[in-house]
C-alpha cells in the first residue's frame, strides 16, 4: 500500500481523472502522475485549457461548461474513478447556451444554485453533484503532496520585523474577504493593507498595485507584502491558494518585498524556480504557519 505523507492511500484513487482549466497546476498534476506512471486521463475545459499545450500528450478529451450535465458521464466513459479539479476558469457557463436534452436538463437547477453561491460554493456543488453520481473527488495536494508549500522562509531571504508586521496586516485582511468568498489575498504595505483580490485574481491584484506605486499613491520606498490563504470555510479539494514563479516577478514588478502564502494549505508550482526566482529577484518567500497567525 502506498501512502501519501498525509496518511493517504494513493493506491485507492484507481485512474484519475483531472478536470483541467488554465494555468499550470492541471499541468504540474499531469506531469506527476506521468512521472509516477499512474494511470490518468485529462478533460479539458473548452476555452481554458491550451488545446496545443503540454497536457495535449496526454490521453485528453474537452467538455464545454454548458455541456456540465455529461461531466459525470464523459468521465465513466474514460474510466476515471477519481477526480481532481485543477486549474482557474475564467468564465461562467451561460445558461442560454445549454443543449436542451434531459441529461443536461436535469442538473441546471444545480447550476443556477452554484452561480449564486460564489465560487467556493460553487466548487461545493460540483464536488457533490461528482460524489452522488460515485466518483471520488481529491484534491491536487492529496494527488501530489509535493505541491504543498512548506512552512518558514524558502529562500535565502527572510522576512524582518517590518516584513512580519505586514504580513500579519495582510493575513488579517485575507482572512476577512475569504469569509466573504471575495478573494484570498492581499496587499499590505507596513501596519497598512492597501489592495484586496477580488474576481481579476491575484494577477490583476498585483497589476493594480503596481499601477498605484507607477501613479505615486504609494509614497515611500517600503515595499509591502501579498499574503494568499485559504477562505476559512474552504472546500480544500479545489481551488488552494496558489502561486508560482509568475507570481514572484509580478510581486517584484509591484515593488513587494515579498510573498507569503499558508504553509501545508497552498500549492507552491514549479517550486525550485519560484524558490530561484525569489533569491534572484531579492524577494522572500514565506509560508506561515497556523501557529503564527494567532493573534
Amino acid at each position: 500500500m502506498t501512502r501519501t505523507d498525509a496518511g493517504i492511500d494513493v493506491t485507492s484513487f484507481g485512474k484519475i481523472g483531472i478536470i483541467a482549466g488554465n494555468g499550470l497546476l492541471p499541468i504540474s498534476v499531469a506531469h506527476s502522475l506521468a512521472s509516477q506512471g499512474r494511470p490518468f486521463a485529462v478533460l479539458g475545459i473548452t476555452g481554458e485549457m491550451d488545446p496545443r499545450g503540454p497536457l495535449s500528450q496526454y490521453q485528453h478529451e474537452f467538455i464545454a461548461l454548458e455541456e456540465f450535465g455529461s461531466l459525470a458521464r464523459r468521465l465513466k466513459a474514460m474510466e476515471v474513478e477519481t477526480v481532481v479539479l485543477a486549474g482557474g476558469v475564467e468564465r461562467r457557463p451561460k445558461l442560454s447556451q445549454i443543449r436542451p436534452n434531459w441529461e443536461t436538463l436535469r442538473v441546471v437547477p444545480t447550476i443556477i444554485r452554484g452561480l449564486s453561491l460564489g465560487d467556493d460554493g460553487l466548487l461545493r456543488v460540483i464536488v457533490r453533484y461528482l460524489e452522488k453520481r460515485g466518483l471520488k473527488v481529491a484534491g491536487a495536494h492529496e494527488i501530489v503532496p509535493d505541491l504543498l508549500t512548506p512552512k518558514g522562509p524558502l529562500g535565502h531571504i527572510k522576512p524582518s520585523a517590518r516584513d512580519l508586521e505586514a504580513i500579519r496586516k495582510a493575513l488579517e485582511a485575507a482572512k476577512a474577504i475569504g469569509a466573504l468568498d471575495i478573494g484570498q489575498g492581499a496587499v499590505a504595505v507596513g501596519r497598512r493593507v492597501i489592495a484586496l483580490e477580488g474576481i481579476e485574481g491575484t494577477d490583476g491584484l498585483l497589476e493594480r498595485v503596481a499601477a498605484m506605486r507607477g501613479h505615486g499613491r504609494l509614497a515611500g520606498k517600503e515595499g509591502g507584502v501579498l499574503v494568499k490563504c485559504a477562505k476559512p470555510e474552504q472546500e480544500l479539494r479545489a481551488d488552494l491558494p496558489t502561486i508560482g514563479p509568475n507570481t514572484l516577478r509580478m510581486a517584484h514588478a509591484a515593488g513587494l518585498n515579498g510573498v507569503c502564502v499558508e504553509a501545508e494549505r497552498s500549492l507552491l508550482l514549479e517550486a525550485a524556480e519560484a524558490v530561484c526566482e525569489a533569491d534572484r529577484l531579492g524577494l522572500y518567500l514565506y509560508g506561515v504557519t497556523a501557529e503564527e497567525q494567532k493573534p
